[in-house]
């Protein structure tokens, strides 16, 4: 049987589930609030007077993170690739939004969250980048918010599904033009200084992924750390959940992200000769020219 689109695509506005008519879910969409770890109270995203508040839509019969500040919820994130950097016992703490410099002190982007351990003198002796992947969105996602906000009790049922440009996940474009080029780009420095790298992400888009050879976790340039937004019907609220965690070398991860597995050379010769049979077949172009006799 077919999986179909959800009625409602939107999954939590302003941190709270659709449904969610409590004093604290409709106190964070009055006053555009962030519960998770935004650099101000606020929702920043899209824009800073008008935020687009969703944190996850529903696609089919579960839910993709769509925003990267909701990986935020209690720094869990930090915690689990602090202990890959460093290990458990290490003094830590996090930085984030730091630029990242290349060998002509350009900006080769901003690490999302770059670990640093420190000795007893509060001085570095050990750092680690971690990124953040939020997944991309096609379609319109602002106009079912924008009418979920009219009247959030009224709409929390709401039925979308017929409308045009019904947002879905771009999982695709998630991977070849955001993680490729992140890991490209900003993780080959990491990587040439002999540092670690980290990435986050919910297990929808990671499984969308090229299959990654692992390695044991002290072996590996980088650790995937897979979260889930778990739904608490006590709270009536996602809660984000680590589902997995695998370790990998760099390389190999990087060729398997950026190598498009080739489809059928008959069927490209096929489309050529097509091509190539229909331009000798037309007729040439051709003027007459006056005589200049």
């Amino acid at each position: 049987m077919p999986k179909t689109e959800p009625k409602h695509p939107l999954a939590e506005v302003f941190g709270f589930a659709t449904t969610d008519q409590s004093a604290k879910a409709n106190a964070a969409r009055q006053n555009r609030l962030c519960p998770f770890n935004n650099k101000v109270p606020n929702c920043t995203k899209d824009k800073a007077k008008n935020p687009l508040g969703v944190c996850s839509i529903h696609h089919r019969d579960t839910h993709t993170i769509t925003c990267p500040v909701r990986f935020r919820e209690d720094w869990a994130i930090t915690t689990d690739a602090a202990n890959f950097f460093f290990g458990e016992n290490a003094r830590w703490s996090s930085l984030t939004e730091v630029r990242l410099p290349d060998a002509d002190n350009k900006s080769a982007g901003n690490i999302d969250v770059v670990l640093v351990a420190y000795d007893e003198r509060e001085k570095i002796i050990d750092f680690g980048a971690l990124e953040v992947q939020a997944v991309y969105i096609s379609g319109n996602v602002r106009d079912p918010f924008e009418h979920f906000m009219k009247n959030p009790k009224a709409n929390q049922n709401m039925d979308w599904s017929g409308q045009p440009n019904y947002p879905r996940p771009d999982y695709l474009s998630s991977s070849r033009k955001r993680l490729a080029p992140q890991l490209l780009f900003k993780g080959g420095i990491i990587n040439a200084w002999g540092k670690r790298s980290a990435v986050a992400m919910d297990k929808q888009f990671f499984a969308t992924l090229p299959k990654l050879k692992t390695l044991p976790k002290h072996k590996a340039d980088i650790g995937w750390f897979i979260y889930d937004l778990v739904f608490d019907a006590t709270t009536k609220r996602y809660q984000l959940t680590k589902v997995d965690e695998i370790f990998t070398a760099f390389s190999a991860s990087l060729l398997a992200l950026t190598t498009t597995k080739p489809g059928d050379i008959k069927k490209f010769m096929g489309t050529l000769q097509d091509k190539l049979d229909e331009k000798l077949e037309s007729p040439p172009t051709t003027k007459s020219i006056d005589s200049p006799f």
